[in-house]
């Protein structure tokens, strides 16, 4: 039910803040602002649900892929928009949502622990290493992100320094085929792991992990097919800030605000879940690694707000 209701208070969100330019009562500020937080926060209710241990793998499958919801529409709106399908986004969404739904409450089919174990730690290793090499792209991205609070020209200017970089004949195929490899092996790992009830760091990890590689997958689309291919266009801060009419007042690219914040502040603390696994098996005491993984949580949100409110057009 969150899931679903997460198109229905972009909906809303849109019928509160109005045109641009209009002048809005105190109430509805207020109000936005509450539902917006909310589209924010429903996915909080997937990683809970996948936290119980009663629940058989199935729904705690779908409580995963709940937590991916804001992506997984962005990811919809696309595809739909690339098919020029005349079905409105939130009749599909809904559908697909039951759809899985029935799907979820299907007899499972487990596998045995001593397999899976096995074949989880020869995949996780590799997934790792393809995330530490991917790390000085990711880290520049989301700095390049964060000049967008001085504006689009200083944003621009780090960008077309970046890109002789990464889009160099020799680079870019290695990038994409390393983030092909992390969502294809992050999906699977969340998969495997998905299918017995785990404590609430290992659940955080697992429902970031399949969100980041829904948005890899979804982005990957977006750039490379829709815009590049579909629409010809250029990829730039225009494109990801739906300019003109910005992320906040447009119907389709307020869409765009949880499934760009989200993904901000998953990827740095999936890092830090990643690190903190890491710092365990080193020996690193649990108390002393937990405390620092809260503070690369707590970063991580202060870095999402920093990064979407420059993009929604607050400058420094």
């Amino acid at each position: 039910m969150a899931a679903i209701c997460h198109p229905f208070l972009l909906m809303l969100f849109h019928a509160l803040v109005r045109a641009p330019g209009s002048k809005l009562p105190r109430t509805n500020i207020t109000i936005s602002a509450i539902v917006l937080i909310c589209t924010l926060g429903l996915p909080l209710i997937g990683l809970l649900i996948a936290c119980r241990p009663a629940i058989q793998p199935g729904l705690r499958r779908l409580a995963y892929a709940a937590v991916a919801a804001p992506t997984l529409y962005v990811f919809l709106g696309v595809v739909q928009g690339m098919f020029s399908s005349r079905l409105p986004d939130p009749v599909v969404w809904c559908i697909l949502w039951l759809a899985a739904t029935a799907f979820a409450f299907a007899k499972p089919r487990g596998e045995p622990t001593s397999m899976a174990g096995m074949r989880i730690a020869r995949w996780r290793v590799a997934h790792g290493i393809s995330a530490a090499l991917l790390c000085a792209y990711i880290l520049f991205h989301l700095a390049n992100h964060l000049t967008g609070l001085l504006g689009p020209s200083t944003h621009s200017a780090v960008m077309d320094v970046g890109r002789k970089i990464y889009r160099a004949p020799v680079i870019e195929p290695v990038l994409i085929l390393l983030f092909l490899f992390q969502a294809g092996s992050g999906l699977w790992l969340a998969w495997r792991w998905s299918n017995t009830v785990q404590d609430f760091y290992r659940s955080f990890q697992i429902a970031s992990g399949f969100y980041l590689s829904v948005f890899v997958l979804g982005h990957m689309n977006s750039v490379f097919l829709y815009a590049r291919t579909y629409l010809r266009i250029p990829t730039d801060w225009n494109f990801a800030t739906g300019a003109p009419t910005g992320l906040i007042h447009d119907p389709w690219n307020i869409r765009l605000v949880p499934h760009y914040a989200l993904a901000v502040f998953l990827v740095l603390s999936h890092l830090a879940s990643g690190l903190r696994v890491v710092l365990i098996a080193h020996g690193v005491e649990l108390t002393a690694t937990n405390r620092l993984w809260a503070a690369g949580v707590v970063a991580s949100g202060l870095i999402a707000t920093a990064i979407i409110a420059g993009m929604c057009g607050v400058r420094i």
